[in-house]
């Protein structure tokens, strides 16, 4: 009798199944097609990524080849591209194009391109500093020392990779303002700074020596 009742509850759930898949069936057919359209849609989209990354490493090399061939002026069109549309190779890019700027004496534009770098949102904090500081030194000739003080003073807080060279130069404006005393105090810091480069601290020491009374 037991199995009876069995046999009639498989055939009661059998229905029941059919019943539901005529209902639903296009509905979890269709979200099974979706899910494979969106899987299959983001191997596509990695391995062009992928592609992408390679065509902008080859153009990237290939243009400092272009340097190293005394072509500047067909590295810096390929740059100027990549710094558009080379994904992860457009800051560095950018950088490149700036130093050729500055071989070809429009410092201006070097500037320019530092300042956009410094103030980009898809750029690394440690990027952005660096162009910051590349900013100032381009422009420290033609600036005054308390701009230049001013724009280094972020980069001279603890912590920053670029705060010996920033305080080195941070130093010579003061020189160039005519503060003594405030140029001999950040040498003697720096010299006696261990986390600084060594030729760095060694020239901080020799402007000590030079400064002090």
């Amino acid at each position: 009798m037991s199995e009876i009742f069995r046999e009639i509850d498989e055939e009661l759930r059998r229905d029941n199944l059919l019943k539901l898949w005529k209902l639903y069936g296009r509905y979890i057919i269709a979200g099974i097609l979706a899910v494979m359209a969106i899987v299959a849609g983001f191997v596509v989209w990695r391995d062009h990524q992928a592609e992408e990354r390679l065509a902008a490493s080859a153009r990237y090399y290939g243009a400092l080849s272009l340097i190293a061939a005394d072509k500047d002026a067909d590295a810096a069109r390929i740059f100027a591209d990549l710094a558009r549309n080379g994904g992860g190779y457009a800051a560095l890019s950018q950088f490149e194009e700036a130093e050729l700027r500055i071989k070809s004496g429009d410092r201006a534009g070097a500037v320019a391109i530092y300042d956009a770098l410094a103030k980009s949102g898809d750029v690394d904090p440690e990027f952005q500093q660096l162009a910051s500081l590349l900013s100032v030194v381009e422009g420290m000739p033609n600036s005054p020392p308390k701009t230049v003080i001013d724009r280094l003073a972020p980069l001279t807080e603890s912590g920053n990779p670029w705060r010996p060279t920033a305080l080195e130069l941070t130093a010579a404006a003061d020189l160039k303002a005519g503060d003594k005393s405030a140029a001999l105090a950040i040498y003697k810091k720096l010299a006696d700074d261990l986390s600084a480069p060594e030729g760095q601290r060694a020239r901080a020491a020799e402007m000590t020596a030079a400064l002090s009374p």
